[in-house]
């Protein structure tokens, strides 16, 4: 009976171990399904949807070919769509009924598109030469777009192919099943080998019975001799050998299958979307979605930095264009003429690449677009604590700055929503602050002339406040009295042409960055005098001396606080910069 549970062992241990292999192997399903297509339409744009993409889980691996060059981006459906425009393009979509990818072409008003290379509106963008293949792992409202050079056709050939679940999860308990099995069943057999031998050991002596008194002799009776006939058999020893062979070559065979090699149970793991980090996480759904993600703040601000630090260098105002407008351009083009007649004046405010501590884009599905960004300086001040304002004008531009500013020391931002959130763009007619945003430019200009006198001194902080310091009335003063009895200088102010951007804060307070410009006028008030202009004066007016009078003018970009008028508190200043962006001769009336 031992003997029949060893071998009963075994061909379980077989049997088990074979099926765990098997699974691994000739029974493996495969481990991705792929779908190609050839786009047939002519349009210079094809868009891949979320739902084609998401036709199965896990993450997407992308190969196109069909042009010698090839653009690939993904970004949010809705910023893809609007980035065609009234442009033809194809789509690619995903049949479930037949397994297979579709097309068609939806018509449009232009055959053509401008590059779309560097756009701020995708996550992530690739581009090769003839061929290009990427793998992401995007949710059902991201969509893929594929350009060529936006005037020859969309690259035609078209895979994608998602991995599959064939992991196996009963090989291995098979394996290890069948391995018990295995040593089960040579217990068993030594077992049975031990007891066999055990069994056919020396005997007891049988006790010496008395003996029995001696029978007369009989006659013998002498059989005729014959030979005995053959036997086979050799005695217990021999049929005991026989009987031990079969198992010992069963245990042979089958130790020798379980040492064959088996494939290592392996787990496919999703790749991660490629723009982004646990920073490039994706905004939650709202009815209004944040205009960028992190990510593309930080790529954003990095650009901008590239393209300023390379404008500068040359003061080159084309290429400064790409990436600055309103007050922020203003100011530098005319640093730039400053620049052009005196190295040695008005030193610009550098424009660090980061690290972006603070991103608060303006929660917009349409445009224009608005994101508030913070970029961190260093210990020793040597690269200022920089906040920008950035505005997308339509979905084809870039975001350019309107305003940059350096945050004054030891302020404070008030409680702003997380990048993921975004914050709403307010009008600047608010009502329901302490004071409507678009008065705030005239206000504080009036407490800069002012000063106390001003009807506005109590809505705003004097403390911290360098600006008011620097140019407020009490400076003013002290510069008129420095001037000679034979000039006279005279100061105004006025909000500027830049927009005021509202920007909505935890508290239904608002952020709210605005212009102000600042004009000084120097006349001289004898016949015969002239007045000197000061060295930027003169470097951007292009004369030192006038009979008639100058009149320079500086803009100011400011960042406010402003709380709302339930809360209550003081409109805080908490950044700005400062510079000359024009100057001329006086005209006399």
């Amino acid at each position: 009976m031992r003997f029949v549970l060893a071998i009963v062992s075994f061909l379980l241990a077989a049997v088990l171990i074979g099926a765990g292999i098997a699974q691994k192997t000739i029974f493996a399903a495969p481990d991705r399904v792929t779908e190609n297509i050839s786009v047939t339409g002519t349009a210079p744009v094809t868009v891949i949807d979320g739902a084609t993409l998401n036709a199965f889980p896990r993450s997407q691996t992308i190969e196109i070919s069909g042009s010698p060059e090839v653009f690939a981006a993904y970004g949010r459906t809705t910023d893809v769509l609007a980035w065609v425009g009234e442009s033809s393009y194809n789509t690619v979509g995903y049949d479930a009924e037949t397994a297979k990818l579709t097309t068609e072409t939806v018509p449009g008003t232009e055959e053509t598109v401008p590059s779309p290379v560097d756009s701020d509106l995708w996550l992530s963008d690739y581009s090769s030469e003839n061929s290009l293949k990427f793998t992401v792992n995007v949710p059902e409202d991201i969509s893929i777009i594929i350009v060529a050079d936006g005037t020859t056709p969309a690259p035609a050939d078209i895979s994608v192919s998602w991995p599959l679940d064939n992991s196996t999860p009963w090989s291995t308990p098979l394996v290890v099943a069948g391995g018990f099995m295995l040593l089960l069943g040579l217990v068993f057999m030594v077992w049975a080998i031990t007891h066999l031998r055990n069994a056919r050991g020396p005997r007891r002596k049988q006790p010496k019975m008395p003996k029995m008194p001696k029978l007369p002799k009989q006659p013998r009776y002498k059989p005729t001799k014959r030979a005995l006939p053959a036997t086979t058999s050799r005695g217990r020893r021999s049929t005991r050998t026989g009987m031990i062979a079969v198992p010992f070559v069963l245990v042979a065979s089958l130790s020798l299958g379980a040492c064959s090699a088996m494939p290592a149970a392996t787990t496919v793991v999703p790749d991660p979307m490629v723009s982004a980090d646990s920073t490039n996480a994706l905004p939650a759904a709202a009815n209004e979605q944040p205009a960028v993600t992190v990510l593309q703040a930080k790529r954003i601000i990095a650009d901008v930095s590239a393209v300023a630090a390379k404008a500068d260098e040359t003061n080159n105002t084309k290429l400064l264009a790409t990436r600055f407008a309103g007050p922020a351009l203003e100011r530098r083009t005319a640093a730039y003429k400053i620049h052009k007649a005196d190295k040695d004046l008005d030193a610009l405010l550098s424009i660090p690449a980061g690290p972006v501590d603070v991103t608060l884009p303006g929660q917009n599905d349409g445009w224009p677009r608005t994101v508030f960004a913070v970029t961190l300086g260093d210990v020793d001040e040597k690269i200022p604590t920089v906040a920008y304002m950035l505005i997308q004008d339509d979905p084809r531009a870039l975001y350019k700055v309107h305003y940059v500013m350096t945050l004054e020391p030891g302020s404070v931002l008030p409680g702003l929503a997380s990048a993921t959130v975004g914050a709403p763009r307010i009008s600047p007619d608010a009502p329901f602050l302490t004071l409507e945003p678009s008065l705030v430019a005239k206000a504080y200009g009036d407490i800069l002339m002012k000063g106390e006198k001003s009807t506005y001194y109590d809505l705003f902080e004097a403390e911290g406040d360098t600006l008011r310091t620097e140019v407020g009335v009490e400076a003013k003063k002290v510069r008129q009295k420095k001037l000679p009895n034979t000039a006279k200088l005279t100061f105004a102010t006025a909000p500027g042409l830049g927009q005021t951007i509202v920007l909505g804060t935890n508290d239904a307070g608002t952020l709210v960055a605005v212009e102000l410009t600042e004009t000084e006028t120097v006349k001289p008030v004898q016949d015969g005098a002239a007045v000197n202009a000061p060295k930027d004066v003169k470097a951007l007016l292009g004369k030192s001396l006038s009979t008639k009078g100058l009149k320079a003018t500086y803009a100011d970009q400011l960042l406010f606080y402003v709380p709302s008028e339930t809360a209550g508190g003081k409109i805080v200043l908490l950044g700005y910069s400062q510079g000359l962006v024009d100057a001329e001769e006086v005209k006399k009336k």
